[in-house]
């Protein structure tokens, strides 16, 4: 078997959606409606409740761990045949998210968790300024989703950057 045999095609992307966000508690909020609302329109209401806090949790991490003065958080949704796909990419490199189990006395500490929870995947990929932490949830074949490329962009376009870290 050759090596271009042994690695799989990624599936095409059906919808996309990507948005930049000012790094506020405002923006948390309107990230995560954005989510409930894109998923339901999408065909997937009963993934939307999850998508919506999944992308809270990560835009919530992306500002108090990755936000810099006058930089953006981006959130980027993918859908596939196969899955969904939350992005929320920020302008902190160093800063890389760890599971971690928070003492019953905390108040902050348990977003992760809850995203590692209901995710099927999720981890991190480096950025050339920043990273991406992304979560994904696996979907069941559906007879009646649309087939053929469909993108929906609030800003320009960005390639994916190889070496993905996936945290297990």
């Amino acid at each position: 078997m050759s090596a271009a045999q042994e690695i799989p095609a990624p599936d095409p992307v059906l919808r996309r959606d990507r948005l930049d966000y000012t790094p506020t508690t405002r923006s948390v909020s309107l990230c995560r409606h954005r989510a409930a609302r894109l998923v339901t329109r999408w065909g997937f209401p009963d993934l939307a409740a999850d998508a919506a806090l999944m992308t809270s949790e990560l835009a919530t991490n992306a500002l108090l761990h990755g936000s810099l003065r006058g930089r953006l958080f981006r959130v980027e949704f993918t859908l596939t045949a196969t899955v969904l796909r939350i992005a929320v990419s920020d302008p902190r490199g160093e800063r890389l998210p760890v599971l971690r189990q928070a003492a019953d006395d905390e108040c902050y500490g348990r977003g992760l968790m809850v995203v590692a929870q209901l995710a099927d995947d999720w981890g991190t990929e480096p950025r050339a300024v920043g990273k991406t932490v992304f979560a994904e949830l696996a979907l069941r074949p559906r007879a009646d989703m649309p087939m053929g490329p469909r993108s929906i962009r609030a800003s320009p376009s960005d390639t994916r950057t190889s070496g993905a870290t996936r945290p297990r």
